[in-house]
């Protein structure tokens, strides 16, 4: 997780080899393409919760909950990219807040899709007792689940970073720009930080594919709805891209650490931004077309509040 927000920092520090024009130009896209992005996600989480049915069914349960997680932590990053733009430092309290709460939003993302991708399973392969199964208290728990393990997570960093004697300093102001990898102040910190991220990835990886396998086997069986199995199997397919998406924004700085040694730091910060836009905003946004898009049910309503809000 350390690594999400180092992009940021590291675009930021390099734009004095860039023209005016050129930062203007990045800043503009970086900021407008997450505008867009949070007004998508923003309108379906209205959609979510405008009608009894998307408030009464697990599935759209999950997905508010996967939305509402990847919008804060959109805006989070967004607002920490504008502030190291500016060359704004925080105080330590501060930047620990920002960086903890995008923390938190960051392990909730992959723990609902595994939950989302459970909940497929039973409905594909076990339909007799999905109502049974999936309610919504048991999806309540669920959910709650999710952010307590999240919120585990801060809290075993913010043990952590107690180690370090703030008294000792001469001030709480920064004298770096806010990031994960600034909050950093002890090797346990670090080393924490890379065996949580593997154990989070690497159960999520194999949860949503064990459904996946488990779909394809159920989608032999004659009794099985094909339709439903094969629109299960594509459902899943999207959480795995999603994850691994999520993966590569979060485990991406050693490609980066590499790609900076065999090219000019222009070019590199260039592709920084790119890499911001396309592999760090945009999955979060992906859950938003998936369902938009795919699900009959909260297509027509989506397409008349963007027609609304556009109007």
């Amino acid at each position: 997780m350390s690594l999400t927000n180092q992009t940021l920092t590291n675009v930021t520090a390099n734009l004095q080899y860039l023209g005016v024009l050129e930062i203007v130009l990045f800043f503009t896209l970086s900021t407008m393409s997450c505008c867009i992005f949070l007004f998508i996600n923003g309108i379906m989480l209205f959609t979510l919760r405008s009608k009894a049915l998307f408030c009464e069914t697990s599935r759209y349960i999950l997905l508010y909950n996967l939305l509402f997680a990847d919008t804060v932590q959109m805006a989070l990053s967004q607002l920490l990219y504008i502030t190291a733009t500016s060359r704004i430092t925080l105080t330590y309290p501060v930047c620990g807040f920002l960086t903890m709460l995008a923390n938190l939003t960051t392990v909730v993302s992959p723990l609902t899709l595994v939950v989302m991708s459970l909940e497929r399973y039973v409905a594909v392969c076990y339909p007799l007792r999905h109502a049974t199964i999936i309610t919504i208290t048991n999806t309540g728990v669920s959910i709650i689940a999710i952010w307590a393990i999240g919120s585990l997570n801060i809290l075993t960093r913010v043990l952590l970073l107690l180690e370090f004697p703030f008294e000792a300093l001469d001030s709480l102001q920064m004298k770096d720009f806010c990031s994960d990898i600034a909050m950093f102040v002890g090797s346990m910190s670090d080393d924490y930080d890379k065996a949580f991220t593997c154990v989070l990835f690497i159960s999520a990886s194999v949860a949503i594919t064990c459904s996946y396998i488990g779909v394809i086997v159920a989608a032999r069986s004659a009794s099985t709805d094909k339709a439903s199995a094969h629109k299960a199997c594509n459902t899943l397919l999207l959480h795995l891209v999603q994850l691994g998406l999520y993966l590569s924004s979060t485990i991406h700085y050693p490609l980066f650490t590499a790609l900076a040694r065999v090219l000019k730091r222009i070019v590199f910060v260039r592709i920084q931004v790119v890499f911001y836009v396309c592999i760090f905003l945009l999955p979060r946004c992906l859950s938003s077309l998936i369902y938009g898009i795919r699900d009959q049910s909260i297509r027509p309503v989506l397409m008349q509040h963007l027609c609304c809000q556009l109007r």
